[in-house]
């Protein structure tokens, strides 16, 4: 008979709320134990889990007994103090929400952290686990000949509310740049398969949450820019960012585009708010379009609807927890997203961030 994996949850939001759903999904593995100190969302947590534990803090759900691994999915400016817990108290296996942190300040820290962490870390990059994107990835190289222009475009709906409204502000989040865009910069990363040496970027808040004030404070959070990055290999980068375009048919589009030819990954947004009145989502989707024979070919990319169903992110996160899942049982000995690449993709769109505040490029060399 096989073991339960049991895990622990920090945060358990909208964000850690979909972890669980998807956690259920998986053979023999069960959350045990959850701190979130929000009662809205421990009740929702508990219509996911019903026999779930809360535990009072941190450091109740850390020394409960059967406890194989942690998930944080806590407000992003919490990670860092919340790893540090865990490595001072018990070290587990832990899957950290992205970012990694938000702060300039924290590398020092992160660095100190997982230099002496003695478990695996694995950041949630959920989007390298979109069925359409894991497909483009597989074929991007021989298709492409060897990549040389990567865009990321993402046209999707604003910031959702958040427990108390922490992602509303640059200080808590880290920007838009770093929280929602440090996926696009770890996917950068992944197919370009090289290290970014220079960020441009232009930005700003033009049309959401421009009338929002919490506790005397207004929203400065931006909803829409570029960002240009030249890669060491000499490949270039381009994502384009717009949060008030959700009547778009597609929320992801990545293009790569090569000497032999051009491939593209078309990803649908949360099928919950696609509108009744159109009929099905879109399906994801792959285009192949080689330069010579001229011919474009299209596959779709079906999800599993029980998988499309637990989540927001197109199955990604259910393909993920299979993956971290297996390190924490031994059958796969390193994590696929490393703490490296949590880092770098966090101080790309800290550099894309910086490059909109004082309006110049920004070397990667003035934040390593």
């Amino acid at each position: 008979m096989s073991k339960t994996t049991h895990y622990g949850i920090i945060g358990c939001g909208m964000m850690g709320n979909e972890h669980m759903r998807n956690i259920a999904l998986l053979p023999d593995a069960k959350v045990a134990v959850v701190y979130e100190p929000d009662a809205g969302m421990r009740r929702a947590a508990q219509h996911v889990e019903p026999d779930v534990a809360f535990a009072d803090s941190i450091e109740d759900l850390l020394a409960f007994k059967d406890l194989d691994c942690v998930l944080i999915a806590s407000p992003n400016f919490r990670h860092v103090e919340q790893l540090e817990l865990m490595a001072e108290k018990r070290a587990l296996p832990v899957l950290v929400e992205k970012p990694l942190f938000t702060d300039p300040a924290d590398v020092a820290r992160m660095d100190a952290f997982i230099a002496n962490y003695p478990a695996p870390v694995w950041v949630a990059m959920e989007y390298r686990y979109m069925p359409p994107i894991a497909a483009f990835l597989d074929i991007v190289d021989e298709a492409t000949g060897g990549i040389k222009m990567l865009t990321i475009r993402e046209h999707r709906f604003p910031f959702l509310p958040k427990v108390g409204n922490w992602n509303r502000f640059n200080a808590k989040s880290g920007g838009t740049f770093v929280e929602k865009c440090c996926h696009f910069f770890d996917l950068m990363r992944l197919t370009i398969g090289a290290e970014p040496v220079r960020v441009m970027a232009s930005g700003a808040q033009d049309v959401n949450h421009l009338t929002e004030t919490y506790d005397g404070a207004a929203s400065d959070i931006q909803d829409n820019g570029y960002v240009i990055v030249d890669f060491d290999n000499g490949a270039r980068a381009m994502l384009e960012l717009c949060m008030f375009a959700e009547g778009a048919e597609y929320q992801e589009e990545v293009f790569a585009v090569g000497p032999k030819g051009k491939v593209e990954a078309q990803v649908p947004g949360p099928g919950r708010f696609w509108p009744a009145h159109l009929g099905d989502a879109p399906v994801p989707k792959l285009v192949i379009s080689p330069r010579s024979p001229k011919g474009p070919e299209t596959r779709d990319i079906p999800v599993d609807p029980d998988i499309l169903e637990a989540g927001d992110h197109n199955g990604s996160t259910f393909y993920q927890h299979q993956k971290f899942l297996e390190l924490v049982r031994g059958e796969r000995m390193e994590p696929e997203v490393s703490f490296n690449d949590g880092k770098m993709a966090v101080l790309m769109g800290m550099a894309a961030q910086l490059s909109i505040a004082e309006q110049r490029v920004v070397k990667m060399s003035e934040l390593l």
